[in-house]
């Protein structure tokens, strides 16, 4: 398989995926400016919505969008429980874990990494941002994972969020049990070696 990947976007949760998971894949780099490949190549006529993550199956079709790749990943090795079996209550909590990171989160982020979105507009989006915060606080204030005591796919995507924190200038100190769900998923071997492959750590 092949990962295309841009350095620090979402593109890195499946980076963390596929080493917590040990498939064995090649990692991508993609220029977000040029939308050229390490080797040159236009990354559109690879992926023709020309955003990142996707991946490239060993029978050459393309998956994208973070939230499906993940869930294919982790169904490749089921017994690494990464996400419940596809049909059950479990997974469909996975998938709205999942659907709110993408849309609630991850979408919120976009406009905070637009120099041009300034003033009340970047107050009102950093406020919706907050009380997003607020929702998974009181999940992470419970239990160390999204789904509960066990990593999931999910939790790689919410970390690659909080992430960008830094980036915009969003302090994570109010909210404590984001603060610890950070620290501990920096601790993860799987974390470690995708930031490390990214030139993140």
């Amino acid at each position: 398989m092949n990962l295309y990947f841009a350095t620090g976007a979402c593109s890195l949760s499946p980076h963390i995926v596929l080493h917590e998971l040990g498939l064995p894949f090649k990692a991508i780099r993609i220029d977000g400016k040029t939308h050229k490949t390490e080797t040159g190549a236009d990354y559109y006529t690879i992926a023709p919505k020309g955003q990142v993550p996707a991946l490239q199956l060993a029978d050459g079709q393309l998956l994208t969008e973070g939230a499906v790749i993940v869930q294919y990943l982790a169904d490749q090795k089921p017994e690494s429980k990464l996400a419940p079996a596809a049909g059950t209550m479990e997974r469909y909590r996975l998938q709205e874990w999942l659907n709110f990171v993408a849309t609630e989160l991850h979408k919120g982020f976009s406009p905070l990494f637009n120099p041009k979105f300034t003033g009340e507009l970047r107050d009102a989006a950093v406020e919706r941002i907050h009380k997003r915060f607020d929702h998974v606080e009181a999940t992470l204030a419970k239990q160390p994972f999204l789904m509960g005591n066990a990593f999931s796919v999910a939790d790689a995507y919410l970390f690659t969020i909080l992430s960008w924190t830094k980036r915009v200038n969003l302090d994570l100190a109010k909210w404590p049990a984001l603060t610890a769900f950070v620290a501990r998923m920096r601790e993860r071997a799987s974390v470690q070696a995708a930031m490390k492959a990214e030139g993140l750590s």
